[in-house]
């Protein structure tokens, strides 16, 4: 068996445990919504007790839900806070970077613009260098040949 046989194997293998936990899972809680409606339905209680009942449940998870709704709004400005403060920071180091980068290049340009500009004048300094051999060779040719 190749090792991509094996590795299928596994893979399906683990995506049945893990449909097999969620089928358990979603079985519990079906489960458990069942056994309370049983249990609301044959207890010894009136009705009028059982409403009750039902409310002072209803008004517990109201409040529960108000005090969720209020951590969620203070982890949520704790979040932002976060998120602003980790951005402007994020910022301020690419602000930074960029500028160390925009410095190195303006040197490297800077370098590069210096390094033509000294070729240029090495290149004239040598076409001026071949200019006076050239014209002291026409200076010394009439005198060489009126020499001869």
């Amino acid at each position: 068996m190749s090792n991509q046989d094996q590795n299928q194997n596994q893979n399906q293998g683990q995506n049945q445990n893990d449909m097999n936990s969620k089928d358990f899972l979603i079985g519990s809680l079906i489960g458990g919504l069942v056994g309370a409606c049983a249990a609301l339905l044959f207890a010894p209680k009136s009705g009028r007790e059982v409403r009750e009942d039902l409310n002072q449940g209803a008004s517990y998870m109201r409040e529960r839900a108000g005090e969720w709704k209020d951590v969620a709004y203070e982890k949520s400005g704790e979040w932002k806070d976060r998120a602003r403060e980790s951005s402007a920071q994020l910022s301020q180091n690419l602000s930074e970077k960029s500028q160390d980068i925009q410095e190195r290049v303006k040197d490297k340009v800077g370098e590069f613009r210096s390094k033509d500009e000294a070729e240029e004048a090495a290149e004239e300094v040598a076409e001026a260098i071949e200019e006076a051999a050239e014209e002291l060779e026409r200076q010394q040719e009439p005198s060489t040949s009126s020499n001869l």
